[in-house]
């Protein structure tokens, strides 16, 4: 069974930390969720680890982070090309949010802090027809994020999108590369506790808004799935 390498670019709040757990932690229960035989290890760059060679790894799952992909951050140059490593050399790769974002701009894509403001709460995607990876018309996925992918790279096909968010999946031609801007690893709960640390930084009435929504029906557990079984059958 292929080992699932979590590459940790954001830590979470300490305080909520204590009751959610880290970005890891909150993957690891959603593989085990979708497939409870499937293994995960963690290499936390947020925490000063070093970057693997890509070559010696079963599947990468990239998180998602505070930091923008165009800040000056020592790690994302190296992430960056470990990415392309990864993509050249076919290791299945998935990226979320903040990995998303990177896995774009490492292959060719436009990211950069949207003038639509920040995307908090559940949101609804639409989902293209026949992307072979997730059936029917729409899925709700919680997200948090101001930056999008503006332009992807030539080789990425759109199969998730919304008004707000033109590219919300991306699906590599190469077939081992996926990534993500809704987070699949998220509680409501969780979801519900980043809305209220968005006080001050976002407008009161998206908050409560945002807050709202997460009462509804969440397709986490069916974009959990996906993102497993992309990563341990190899891609798509």
């Amino acid at each position: 069974m292929p080992r699932i390498t979590i590459i940790e670019t954001g830590l979470v709040n300490p305080q909520a930390r204590e009751r959610h757990g880290s970005y890891p932690q909150m993957f690891e229960r959603m593989v085990a969720t979708a497939d409870p035989s499937v293994g995960c290890e963690v290499v936390s760059l947020a925490s000063g680890e070093t970057l693997p060679d890509p070559t010696t790894l079963d599947a990468i799952l990239i998180t998602g982070s505070s930091a923008g992909v165009y800040d000056d951050v020592a790690w994302i140059a190296p992430l960056e090309a470990f990415v392309r490593t990864a993509h050249d050399k076919r290791i299945p790769t998935v990226g979320v949010c903040f990995g998303h974002q990177l896995i774009a701009r490492a292959l060719g894509g436009t990211v950069r802090k949207s003038e639509k403001g920040w995307g908090i709460g559940r949101h609804v995607y639409r989902i293209a027809p026949d992307n072979g990876l997730i059936d029917g018309e729409t899925i709700a996925v919680a997200c948090s994020h101001q930056d999008q992918v503006i332009t992807p790279p030539a080789s990425a096909r759109t199969i998730l999108s919304s008004g707000f968010t033109p590219h919300a999946a991306l699906l590599y031609a190469n077939g081992t590369t996926l990534s993500v801007q809704p987070h699949p690893e998220f509680t409501a709960d969780y979801a519900d506790a980043l809305c209220d640390l968005h006080r001050g930084r976002a407008p009161d009435a998206l908050i409560e808004a945002a807050k709202t929504s997460l009462t509804e029906l969440l397709d986490h557990a069916t974009l959990g799935g996906v993102v497993t079984r992309f990563l341990v059958q190899g891609g798509s």
